[in-house]
């Protein structure tokens, strides 16, 4: 039997929420008479997770384990819940109940109404601090204005996706993947629900600031070649810059004169050539090691094993 509905619930150490987030789904979708499935992607846990998710999954029969052999990361797990929904719609949730579940209905409603992605976009940032709600601000400014495709501001994974948009996502074929701007880059009929977004239920959030760095930089050149061109601008400021402090030592040279023979010219040649090329080697790298990356063609994901065991057992490939 296809469900109506499937959950992917991406996790990395959150034993402490299982049974809250089955239980928090099972009191919404039940009034609803929707079929449904909750598949759970154990991607790498070092703590009780795969065990409390086989105990769930013996009592709850709408529970798919699928568990990855390491941890590849949220990116990686979401592409794999994608790959095994049956669903004719599919909602990413988070497991630590930052998305709640209450929303769903009204997910499902704008659904049936012809709406075949139901964006789930926070009203306030007041749970993340200063710093991050300031650097969430530039980020999407930043890379709203250098990339061809809108990513929607305050939006997570939390979405509702019909299955033509599921089966369009399965046809995109990078390896370094960056979600938010997946989902919009396929476009389709796209609708907001705006909810508050509450604390963690338990545990502790598995990115720190540099992770969240790296993830911006993975954001900005997957979906932009801008910085490409930028580093053709930062090499003209950079001899412009250099030409100014040129004439700053050739005149403190006129008027007090320099000791050492052949300093200022030395120093502006240094200042010139390593500032324009150290900047435009670091952009280029940035982007080399995404292509060195993909051409190694390896999957996103690997899987241990699955349960229950009558669900399919291949590997998902993206090139398949």
């Amino acid at each position: 039997m296809i469900p109506t509905l499937s959950l992917i619930v991406p996790m990395h150490n959150e034993a402490g929420n299982i049974d809250t987030l089955y239980q928090r789904l099972a009191n919404v979708l039940s009034p609803l008479s929707v079929s449904w499935e909750m598949i759970c992607i154990n991607d790498g846990s070092t703590d009780d997770t795969l065990n409390e998710l086989l105990k769930a999954q013996r009592i709850y029969k709408e529970i798919c384990i699928i568990d990855l052999t390491r941890n590849f990361g949220k990116e990686a797990a979401l592409s794999a819940g994608l790959d095994f929904a049956r669903g004719e719609a599919a909602i990413p949730i988070d497991a630590d109940l930052q998305d709640p579940p209450e929303i769903i209905p009204q997910m499902i409603e704008l659904w049936r109404k012809g709406f075949e992605v139901v964006l789930a976009k926070r009203k306030t940032r007041t749970g993340d601090s200063f710093v991050k709600r300031n650097t969430a601000q530039l980020f999407y400014s930043v890379i709203n204005k250098l990339s061809e495709v809108d990513i929607p501001q305050d939006t997570g994974d939390f979405r509702l996706i019909s299955r033509p948009v599921i089966d369009a996502l399965k046809q995109l074929p990078e390896r370094r993947r960056f979600m938010k701007g997946l989902f919009a880059w396929v476009g389709y009929k796209t609708a907001e629900i705006e909810y508050e977004r509450p604390e963690r239920f338990s545990g502790s959030t598995k990115f720190n600031y540099w992770k969240l760095w790296n993830f911006a930089l993975e954001g900005i050149t997957s979906f932009s070649d801008a910085p490409l061109k930028v580093a053709s601008y930062l090499g003209i400021m950079i001899s412009l810059l250099s030409f100014i402090y040129a004439i700053k030592i050739v005149i403190d040279t006129l008027l007090f004169g320099n000791p050492v023979k052949g300093y200022p010219s030395l120093i502006v040649a240094i200042l010139f050539f390593s500032g324009v090329q150290l900047i435009a080697l670091g952009i280029i790298g940035e982007y080399l090691g995404r292509i060195y990356a993909e051409t190694k063609q390896r999957p996103i994901y690997l899987v241990r094993d699955i349960w229950p065991s009558e669900k399919p057992q291949q590997l998902k490939k993206m090139d398949d």
